[in-house]
């Protein structure tokens, strides 16, 4: 099963990081996505720009409306992802728990849905 777990960052922390605790932290996040490469369990990660690069559309026929980030009264923001293979859920919380930037923030879980089309 495929599992991304999303990685939610806490805005106190936002800037509060050294430089050196920066590159530490993205080492350990190179570290990591190598391990999980070796295990063959590592589909994809990445990291998100800050908040407010982000906007938020929403189709409404054929009006489109836009919003700048932040978009979400919260004190943590979606900084990154890791898509992740794993035989189940409790397989997935192993990996996800040692995402290194979820002891800054939170780590969200979810199940890929695989859809297929009607009569295929």
């Amino acid at each position: 099963m495929r599992f991304l777990c999303l990685i939610y960052t806490s805005a106190d922390v936002d800037g509060t990081l050294t430089s050196s605790e920066v590159d530490s932290l993205i080492a350990e996040h190179f570290a990591y996505d190598e391990s999980l490469r070796k295990k063959g369990t590592l589909i994809l990660s990445d990291a998100l720009a800050t908040p407010d690069k982000a906007i938020v559309i929403r189709p409404r026929g054929s009006a489109l409306s836009t919003t700048d980030g932040p978009f979400v009264e919260t004190k943590e923001h979606l900084a990154g992802f890791y898509l992740v293979e794993a035989a189940n859920m409790a397989d997935a919380m192993e990996i996800a728990r040692r995402i290194p930037s979820g002891r800054h923030g939170a780590i969200e879980i979810r199940p890929i849905r695989i859809l297929t089309l009607p009569g295929t």
